[in-house]
């Protein structure tokens, strides 16, 4: 099975586990499969605003066999990264929930929240009370360039009931503009995130899984390991058809059970004509604008095997780039 190559699983939560408040079907008891088989587990968000504790108890009513000590949330990682640039029982400014100071304080750094305190460090995450105060208290301490500024994440939007809503990208933007300055990211899609879930788990070997090919997949390529994408979250064959090289899953997968099936093996083979990859019952034909597949077997296997030859046709594109028309033989 797939999954017997790797000692460990870094999972995205929302469109992997859950959708909302509800466990995607099948998600926990497959989560819960592959601890029984001896495979360690992490659960790595972007969400800096909630406690580890919070995403854990959640998890908990999901079904899921989990605690704290195996989610590693953007404000550890933000925390963690700060404390390897920085003396112990320096102060950071936080622009952010308590979440996030109380993952500063836990590395043995002193939260504080005014420039007044002369911290040597302003760590900003997400809080949907924050104000316009507490993003000017920043910029006024980030005008001194010796000030050290980590970001938890960057995502620019976040799903909420009504639609999309700003998320921390978004104000970590306005106090870009105002200082002209950027921050270091510990959180998705950076490295140290993953390396700080994967030293914890103490894992040579782990597998990102995530439903966000520019978060998800893309961090966890960057950190060189292997990942997989699942089908139950934002992202649809065709995106993933179209995704820029950094950005292309080492797996593609309809959902946690994937974990438990053997991948099709893909044989790449340059013709007169184009790019040419079998496996799975399917044969597809990658040219400049357009995908010849012909074969029989499941649609997931023939979007696989498509992948791989459009792919390989386009190794270098710096933008998503889609064939014109997939013809199916």
């Amino acid at each position: 099975m797939l999954l017997a190559a790797y000692d460990a699983i870094l999972s995205d939560l929302d469109g992997v586990v859950y959708a909302g408040p509800y466990a995607i079907e099948g998600a926990p008891q497959a989560l819960n499969r592959a601890q029984e088989q001896g495979i360690t587990l992490a659960f790595v968000t972007n969400n800096a605003s909630r406690s580890v504790q919070t995403v854990a108890d959640h998890l908990v009513e999901l079904g899921v066999k989990t605690d704290a000590d195996h989610v590693v949330s953007s404000a550890q990682a933000a925390a963690h990264l700060l404390a390897t640039q920085l003396p112990a029982g320096s102060k950071v400014l936080i622009t952010g929930a308590q979440a996030l100071a109380d993952c500063v304080a836990a590395e043995g750094l002193r939260p504080v929240t005014s420039q007044a305190d002369e911290p040597l460090a302003v760590a900003q995450g997400f809080n949907p009370k924050m104000c316009w105060e507490d993003l000017a208290e920043a910029s006024y301490t980030l005008a001194d360039h010796s000030v050290l500024w980590v970001a938890s994440n960057t995502d620019f939007t976040i799903p909420k009931e009504r639609g999309f809503a700003p998320g921390n990208g978004t104000l970590v933007a306005a106090v870009a503009r105002a200082t002209g300055r950027k921050p270091l990211v510990a959180g998705k899609p950076e490295t140290p995130i993953f390396e700080t879930a994967a030293q914890k788990l103490g894992a040579h070997k782990p597998l990102v899984v995530g439903d966000r090919l520019d978060t998800d997949i893309q961090g966890g390529n960057r950190a060189g390991m292997a990942t997989a994408v699942v089908m139950t979250g934002v992202e649809t064959f065709q995106t993933i058809l179209a995704a820029i090289p950094g950005e292309r899953p080492t797996y593609i997968l309809e959902d946690l059970n994937g974990f438990f099936e053997t991948y099709p093996h893909i044989q790449l083979q340059e013709t007169e004509t184009g790019i040419e990859a079998r496996g799975a019952g399917w044969a597809a034909l990658a040219r400049d604008e357009e995908i010849h597949l012909q074969g029989q077997g499941s649609d997931l296997d023939s979007w696989r095997v498509a992948c791989a030859a459009w792919w390989a046709k386009h190794p270098h594109a710096s933008e998503p780039t889609s064939p014109k028309d997939i013809h199916r033989g």
